[in-house]
């Protein structure tokens, strides 16, 4: 659709939209608030009912109509202002950072029920966000943005896994970037390189490299354990520092606190390497 909207008053553009903070009105009832955008379209109101209870049903808040906002949980508030955004069928939702509010427990289940939530009602949403894991757990598409401009778009994994600039590496998730020296010395190339923690293994010292794959001999320095997985900071005797992400299958805290000072080699893929161009682009 080509139609111009900018200059277009707000309840003619058929998109709607979710704030971070919901922007519920509180001396309204949840029906009422969600009824708004029919309101405004001069929707009438017996078709208002239906489709206000239509869209409650959809966000699960079925018997929820005559509650005000304030006698809502987080969560729940976040649904009406989802089901206010939905209720007039429009070709498009915006979403603000719209559950930036939430604990991190409700912010993951309410993930899982958007997701689900868009694939069934078949309308694109524009999800903004600077959380990088939820933005790779929402989206069919990701867009990167970087002081004004688009780094990268696609896929998530295609992202992730083969980011274009220098920023996107460091940005989306966790990311090594080796470059000038300890490029050359790992690789026979001042190339700069992209490299993801989790693709990194730790092993003994003397440990025989693997055809096809890289390796560092380096000290444990810094041990983060974060329960699932454990964070080790490595200092190469190339010069430089590797992060190198491991899960915690067999391993302890006190096991991986432990390993501090420890010395290791690291092994990787050559192909795990992203090569990055001389200006950040791959």
């Amino acid at each position: 659709n080509t139609t111009p909207t900018l200059r277009l008053p707000a309840h003619k553009r058929n998109v709607g939209v979710v704030f971070q903070n919901y922007a519920l009105f509180p001396h309204l009832t949840v029906g009422q608030n969600v009824a708004y955008p029919l309101t405004v379209r001069k929707v009438p109101k017996a078709e208002q009912a239906q489709r206000v209870e239509k869209a409650l049903a959809m966000v699960r808040l079925d018997g929820k109509a005559d509650r005000l906002p304030g006698q809502l949980s987080g969560g729940q508030q976040q649904r009406v202002a989802l089901a206010r955004a939905l209720v007039f069928n429009p070709q498009l939702v915006l979403m603000d950072e719209p559950l930036g509010a939430l604990d991190l427990k409700l912010r993951e289940q309410m993930q899982v029920e958007l997701k689900a939530l868009q694939q069934q009602v078949g309308i694109t949403f524009v999800y903004v966000t600077h959380d990088q894991e939820e933005a790779l757990a929402m989206s069919d598409r990701l867009a990167v943005f970087h002081r004004g401009r688009i780094e990268q778009v696609g896929a998530p994994a295609e992202v992730y896994e083969t980011p274009a600039t220098e920023f996107v590496a460091g940005f989306v998730g966790v990311s090594n970037l080796v470059a000038g020296t300890l490029a050359r010395a790992l690789t026979g190339t001042p190339q700069t390189f992209s490299l993801r923690p989790e693709k990194i293994r730790l092993a003994p010292p003397e440990t025989p490299v693997p055809a096809g794959s890289c390796a560092a001999d380096g000290t444990l320095r810094d041990v983060v354990y974060l329960g699932m997985r454990t964070r080790y900071g490595v200092a190469l005797d190339a010069g430089g520092v590797l992060t190198v992400e491991v899960q915690n299958l067999e391993t302890t805290s006190m096991e991986a606190l432990a390993r501090r000072g420890s010395r290791v080699r690291l092994l990787w893929s050559r192909e795990q390497m992203h090569r990055l161009g001389p200006e950040g682009d791959a």
